[in-house]
């Protein structure tokens, strides 16, 4: 762990500090994410790890940027959001993560961009109404869809559902702990929705009460209407190109 200040100053469950952080942030939830990442900046600056959280700040095309593993769910991102806010001023965040298609034309390996998400998880709820728009940043969404087309890998723009858990939230039949709405991606592909995950909406949602730009990328393991799932050993390559995406994105995108 690389020390810029002493350790009463750093950030509770994060474990950093000011000077630790770039203003030019990636998210996963993957500690195993990040780091496979990290191995391809161009210079790693420091590593810090506290809990389940994992933070490596590099260079990356000539621009300092921050990996940061966040784990799973939306609490976990109202912990780095918030702690964040502490030490970092006017921070990019783009989450690189994975997800389940469900709208049909998407296909396997495919990347969905979030221009908004559905407030399916209940942390967002503490801090604004039901009513308030989870949405993602103009510059980013532009950023991540000139990045994915430049690579010539395949996006879809959407609407994201942001689920408060992976098995009964998101419709999972389970002996033993039946979903109280099996149905659940039937009803979101009535209404447009085109993949689910389980952050996008608390990030979006508190980064817009800071006036900060985030966005979301994921890549697409399964197509929930086929029952069709990627095969391991493919997962490892496909999120790489989602956090390259996602990278590239940042650093196209303009300090203000």
């Amino acid at each position: 762990m690389t020390q810029h200040q002493n350790d009463n100053d750093r950030q509770y469950h994060i474990g950093l500090g000011r000077g630790d952080v770039a203003s030019k942030i990636l998210i996963s939830g993957d500690p195993e994410r990040i780091r496979r990442a990290s191995q391809r900046l161009d210079k790693i600056d420091g590593e810090w790890t506290c809990r389940e959280f994992l933070t490596i700040t590099g260079q990356w095309s000539g621009q300092r940027v921050s990996l940061m593993a966040t784990g799973i769910g939306a609490a976990n991102i109202e912990i780095a959001m918030i702690e964040l806010s502490a030490i970092v001023e006017d921070p990019v965040i783009i989450r690189a993560g994975s997800c389940g298609g469900i709208d049909p034309a998407i296909e396997l390996g495919d990347l969905v961009v979030s221009w908004a998400a559905v407030r399916m998880e209940n942390t967002s709820t503490t801090f604004v109404p039901e009513g308030y728009p989870a949405v993602a940043h103009p510059d980013v969404i532009q950023a991540l869809l000139a990045s994915a087309t430049k690579k010539d890998f395949p996006v879809h723009l959407g609407i994201t559902a942001t689920a408060p858990g992976f098995y009964g939230a998101q419709g999972r039949e389970v002996q033993g702990f039946p979903a109280r709405n099996p149905q659940i991606i039937e009803e979101l592909a009535r209404i447009g929705v085109s993949n689910m995950e389980m952050e996008a909406s608390t990030l979006f949602t508190l980064a817009s009460l800071r006036g900060w730009r985030a966005g979301c990328v994921c890549t697409v393991f399964g197509r929930r209407h086929h029952d069709q799932f990627v095969p391991h050993d493919d997962k490892p390559a496909l999120e790489d190109a989602c956090v390259d995406v996602a990278l590239d994105a940042l650093v196209e995108i303009p300090k203000r």
